[in-house]
């Protein structure tokens, strides 16, 4: 698309997602049948198929994304993830004394670890050609990934929203596409408003259905009901619970997407999210039923539908002509070339 560089009014580019469920669902088939056969050996052949298939489909002004993972890499990462675990469990049907030094070797590996991966994502991932990266220190991985983490356990939790702004800080401002940074400007202040909402909302409407579905199911048992009645009053009263709990949820996953991509730009390119809680609700309990009912056969469709409605509820402000910056940055990359770090070929990720 054409567009003059002079003109100051940003336009609105979609991301478009063009997988299909039943096209996923002979990816996905074939890669479970595999993995069982290989005892999970082919499980990180599976990733790379899933991965290039879902980046090749995703689409923003005319390109598409790609992802150059390398299977061998990704099985590396799944086999050092075993053997931590592994050796964790063992360790403390050792001795307790035994288990605490392994849960203190995992505390001080496992931030570089997720650095590495962080790395290995991002690195492998291109869009036109150019491809995006991760930088940061090991340093500021142990600080977000480790040190914030255990004084949040001395605060009860209180400090999770910072703790959350913070490591979304660092994976945005960290992240690049080529040679240009991406940044992010949310507040931990507005972390704590989206916290505190769901929070109110969750814990508001428990209170109103412990008295009003509990306060009938406790006058059942008052009048002497029969046991067929009080059983049913309580299976429903525990389902009214776990409803409203899967229906605050998506209202929390909604928000801190819009939060999170409403602040995160690509030098002038503004990203924008506009998730919806009535949609998101519709998407994510549909799936579960559909999941439920297939006995796990819708799970490849469940798996795209989510993709597709978070991916195409997110867009990008385009100020000036995105074809001149994409074409700029390869120019800059290529100038300056691409550092890769050692072990860059590792994964972590499950």
């Amino acid at each position: 698309m054409d567009f003059d560089a002079n003109n100051t009014t940003p336009r609105q580019e979609a991301i478009t997602f063009s997988a299909t469920g039943s096209e996923y669902f002979r990816i996905w088939i074939v890669n479970l049948l595999l993995s069982i056969v290989t005892l999970g050996i082919y499980s990180a052949w599976a990733k790379v198929r899933r991965n290039r298939y879902f980046y090749s489909s995703t689409h923003l002004a005319g390109g598409s994304f790609e992802y150059h993972g390398n299977a061998v890499a990704i099985l590396k990462g799944r086999i050092a993830a075993v053997v931590l675990i592994a050796g964790y469990n063992i360790a403390f049907q050792v001795s307790p004394i035994v288990g605490l030094l392994m849960f203190v070797l995992l505390a001080a590996i496992l931030p570089w670890l997720v650095w590495k991966s962080l790395q290995f994502k991002l690195y492998n991932t291109s869009y036109r050609g150019i491809r995006f990266g991760f930088g940061g220190s090991a340093k500021e991985a142990y600080k977000y990934f480790l040190w914030l983490p255990i004084l949040n356990t001395f605060t009860g939790g209180l400090m999770t929203p910072f703790l959350h702004q913070r490591l979304k800080r660092f994976q945005h401002t960290q992240s690049r596409f080529g040679a240009t940074h991406f940044s992010f400007d949310a507040t931990v202040g507005s972390f704590y408003k989206t916290y505190l909402l769901f929070f109110a909302l969750l814990l508001g409407g428990l209170l109103v259905l412990i008295f009003v579905v509990f306060g009938s199911v406790f006058a059942s048992f008052a009048a002497n009901a029969n046991d067929k009645t009080k059983v049913g009053s309580l299976l429903f009263a525990i389902g009214a619970l776990y409803l409203w709990a899967f229906t605050v949820l998506p209202l929390f996953l909604t928000m801190i997407q819009n939060l999170i991509w409403n602040h995160t730009r690509l030098q002038q390119h503004q990203f924008q999210s506009q998730l919806t809680w009535g949609r998101t609700t519709f998407v994510m309990l549909s799936n579960l039923l559909g999941i439920v009912v297939t006995l796990g056969l819708f799970t490849p469709f469940a798996h795209v539908r989510w993709l597709k409605y978070r991916l195409e509820a997110t867009s990008m402000l385009v100020h000036g002509n995105l074809d001149e910056f994409v074409a700029a940055t390869g120019q800059q990359v290529s100038a300056t070339g691409e550092g890769v770090v050692d072990l860059l070929d590792f994964d972590l990720s499950l």
